[in-house]
């Protein structure tokens, strides 16, 4: 597994850029990854014209993906995962977990790695992936790209994942575990 570099620091905005950006997985043979590819593209689908999805902000993208996230702060991603089995699945750079720590007992995986690994059903899974029905609380540095990792894993049937509102920045600020 190759670390990605953040060049512009843990910043809000440095967040959904370059390799993690939505759309820029690199999941081969995956619809955004073939010339010509529309993947389920239906042109009748609200939003839609000609084919082609309607521009849409960052800003409104990030809202619609949290509208069928449950987001959980510190406290009770805690509490998920001490009293629920959630798996806590941090999907910060590897420079970021280097420089700041990582919370104990969560699990560590690239973002562009993130559907590859929980996908239950897939060959490329972690053995803690057990099946569509388990507690999943992604975290990133600020809660901003962990939204949208959270909404694209609803979309693989892993129907209670979420993410952690604020991030690890929220985690460490609120005085739980972390390990360097």
């Amino acid at each position: 597994m190759s670390s990605a570099v953040d060049p512009a620091g843990t910043s809000a905005q440095s967040e959904p850029t370059g390799a993690h950006a939505p759309g820029n997985g690199s999941a081969p043979g995956s619809p955004g990854n073939r010339p010509g590819a529309s993947g389920s593209h239906n042109a009748s689908a609200p939003g839609r014209a000609g084919g082609r999805v309607a521009p849409a902000s960052v800003e409104e993208v990030l809202d619609t993906a949290r509208t069928g996230l449950e987001r959980v702060g510190p406290e009770e991603a805690r509490r998920a995962v001490l009293e629920d089995d959630a798996l806590l699945v941090d999907i910060r750079y590897q420079k970021q977990r280097e420089r700041d720590g990582v919370i104990p007992g969560s699990v560590q995986i690239e973002r562009n790695e993130l559907e590859w690994r929980l996908d239950p059903r897939g060959s490329h899974r972690i053995p803690e992936a057990t099946g569509h029905d388990r507690r999943i609380v992604v975290l990133c540095n600020e809660g901003y790209a962990s939204s949208l990792a959270a909404a694209s894993l609803q979309q693989l049937g892993l129907h209670r994942a979420t993410d952690l509102e604020g991030g690890f920045q929220a985690w460490r600020e609120a005085g739980l575990p972390v390990s360097h």
